[in-house]
């Protein structure tokens, strides 16, 4: 295998820029998607009971989010290694290393299962529950925001050969072609 392109988002962007256009995407999602919401539910009333849910969502939104790139290597049977940890002894951590090589659809898969199992099923809630749509709608785009960084590295796998393996590695991941003999 030769390397084809080493990829560390942080070192190409920063982390400050990430985190600026991670917010800064996230808030103009809720912007542009509450006015089409708020026209289609009309002057319905917001249950106030939804704050208490929507903060226990909002704490797990770290550990939903990784389970969920997680969850695809589980379904497609991916050896993987997986760290569990503390953060400041209070916030969970999982990070997770496949075994092997990962094909270029795998990698695609993994890196929006977020996005389709988190996001679209939040904007489907979104239109079916309007006692609570804001809710639901505030924590979709909190979670499109998170999912920024998943956006950049879907960016390369795309552009990546058809027949191109991903590597995770520290800080990013590596695109591998087979050698030309």
């Amino acid at each position: 295998m030769n390397c084809w392109k080493s990829i560390n988002i942080n070192k190409e962007f920063g982390m400050n820029r990430i985190y600026i256009s991670s917010f800064l995407s996230g808030l103009m999602t809720f912007v542009f998607l509450y006015v089409p919401f708020s026209i289609i539910h009309g002057s319905t009333n917001v249950n106030e009971f939804g704050i208490f849910p929507f903060t226990a969502a909002l704490i797990l939104l770290p550990v939903i989010h990784t389970f969920m790139h997680i969850l695809p290597l589980i379904m497609l049977k991916k050896r993987s290694k997986f760290n569990y940890r503390l953060k400041n002894k209070i916030k969970p951590s999982f990070t997770y290393y496949p075994n092997a090589y990962l094909s270029k659809p795998v990698s695609l898969l993994v890196a929006l299962a977020p996005t389709l199992f988190i996001t679209v099923p939040g904007l489907i809630a979104s239109y079916l529950f309007q006692d609570f749509y804001v809710y639901i709608l505030l924590f979709t785009s909190i979670h499109i925001g998170f999912s920024f960084m998943d956006f950049l590295y879907v960016i390369h796998i795309v552009k990546a050969p058809k027949k191109a393996f991903i590597e995770n590695g520290k800080g990013g991941f590596d695109i591998l072609v087979k050698a030309q003999n």
